[in-house]
């Protein structure tokens, strides 16, 4: 069995009522944000900010990742600057996990492994920057290429709070798969989902929620259907800090025309595609990425509080 560290049931608690009340208003956090997404030392102020963001709104931040083998479910100021700082931090989807745990590797776990190791230590809620979803060609047609984040949404009952799937994906695509999926995407007071980076889509939500205790209601009907499907919260940005979809898939289309992106593994091509949004962008993406990460973050700790 790998080893858990920061687990639920730690020898601190004084019952295991009181232990459950904390997993119940905690929220999980991805690390591959701090290893693979954000340059040193804005990665590390994000991880401080958003956690001290979680605890100012009464909730419980476990950050979650691997470090040389063990699962770690609630990392400590030594542990977030490794990932931020340290070389040879692998990106961790579930088709790696086991064999980054079993040789004693590290590292930054992605949307689909995060929901997953929160779900298994009975954390129920998780914010996030955008989702995976179907990718594209240099035309704007969907791949195959589809990432885990969709299949593992579809089997984790986790309410996942983030900005929607990133811009740089094929958003009609990915909003079909999500419906085929069976994932009820919520629209946090719009009708629209809105894109990572960006602001609202034209493709509807399921669902618009205005307040807290409607969002907490779903998730409640969920659980007693017993689905095992995860509910996604999709919060636009604010207008100040959006930028504008058309100049994301313009960036998104020229970088995959180049020849460099033709020899790309499919696992590297939303790394590359989002360096090369910040090339181009500059300081727009980058404090876009923080405001969404640090406002998911303070409705993801709201929303666990009510639950």
């Amino acid at each position: 069995m790998p080893a858990f560290v920061g687990c639920e049931f730690a020898p601190f608690f004084p019952d295991i009522a009181q232990a459950r009340s904390i997993i119940m208003s905690s929220v999980a956090l991805e690390t591959t944000v701090l290893s693979h997404g954000l340059p040193w030392p804005a990665n590390m102020e994000l991880a401080l900010s958003v956690e001290t963001l979680v605890r100012e709104n009464g909730a419980e931040p476990r950050t979650v990742g691997i470090l040389d083998g063990k699962i770690a479910t609630r990392c400590d100021r030594a542990d977030l600057e490794r990932f931020c700082q340290e070389d040879g931090i692998e990106k961790v989807s579930l088709r790696n996990l086991p064999a980054v745990v079993a040789q004693g590797r590290s590292g930054a776990t992605t949307v689909a492994a995060t929901i997953r190791l929160a779900h298994q230590a009975g954390i129920r809620v998780m914010a996030t920057g955008g989702i995976g979803g179907v990718h594209q060609g240099a035309d704007g047609q969907p791949l195959w290429d589809e990432s885990a984040d969709l299949t593992e949404l579809a089997r984790c009952p986790v309410t996942v709070v983030c900005a929607g799937p990133k811009a740089i994906l094929n958003l009609e695509a990915t909003r079909e798969r999500l419906e085929t999926l069976g994932v009820t995407v919520v629209g946090w007071q719009t009708d629209t989902m809105p894109a990572f980076y960006c602001g609202e889509t034209s493709f509807p939500v399921d669902v618009r929620c205005n307040s807290i205790e409607e969002v907490a209601a779903i998730v409640r009907s969920r659980d007693a259907l017993r689905l095992p499907q995860a509910i996604l919260v999709t919060v636009p940005l604010p207008e100040a800090h959006a930028l504008p979809i058309e100049e994301v898939q313009r960036v998104v289309s020229e970088a995959l025309g180049l020849p460099i992106a033709q020899s790309l593994r499919p696992a590297e091509v939303t790394p590359y595609l989002l360096d090369q949004v910040r090339q181009q962008l500059g300081d727009k993406a980058l404090a876009a990425n923080i405001a969404l990460l640090e406002q998911n973050a303070q409705l993801a700790a709201r929303i666990a509080v009510a639950l």
